[in-house]
């Protein structure tokens, strides 16, 4: 979907109130609060709930207004309206503790989010089933310990990045 179709649905109030996701929930709960990153975050449902547990969150997004519905929320987030698809968002390596991709799929982040966590950060990932194959999400990270993988209505992983790394 176009970033105009994500800006409409916002300017609607459409997943304004979301709650985080269940897996993320549960798998940050007993987390040491340290550097997020949530990709394609929307109007922040995962940002925001990082934010409220202590982690000092980045959050990108394309919607311009996604990214102002975030910041009237919590203007602390270090918020950025990039597309991803263009490369406008570079991850940093070795930079974050944590990194949420959740019902965003692009292949092509999956190098930089793997080269973005230190060492023992984790790597949440939540994608439709319609648009990986069977297994995919599990090979990007075979290298990983593997803490949480799940192919149901959505692929969930959870990963974390052990040592030494390629």
């Amino acid at each position: 979907m176009s970033i105009e179709k994500w800006d409409q649905r916002y300017r609607a109030g459409q997943q304004l109130s979301e709650p985080p996701s269940p897996l993320v929930q549960r798998f940050v709960a007993d987390l040491a609060p340290g550097a997020a990153l949530d990709l394609a975050c929307g109007p922040g449902r995962h940002a925001l709930f990082l934010a409220e547990r202590g982690w000092r969150v980045t959050a990108v997004d394309g919607s311009p207004i996604a990214i102002a519905k975030l910041l009237e929320r919590n203007a602390a987030i270090d918020a950025w309206v990039a597309d991803l698809e263009r490369g406008e968002f570079r991850i940093q390596p070795d930079s974050y503790d944590l990194i949420c991709d959740c019902l965003y799929l692009q292949r092509d982040l999956f190098p930089g989010i793997k080269a973005g966590i230190r060492a023992g950060g984790m790597v949440i990932v939540i994608a439709r089933l319609t648009r990986v194959h069977p297994g995919e999400l599990r090979a990007y990270f075979e290298d990983w310990n593997i803490l949480h993988y799940c192919e149901q209505e959505v692929a969930e992983l959870v990963a974390v990045a052990t040592e030494p790394r390629p």
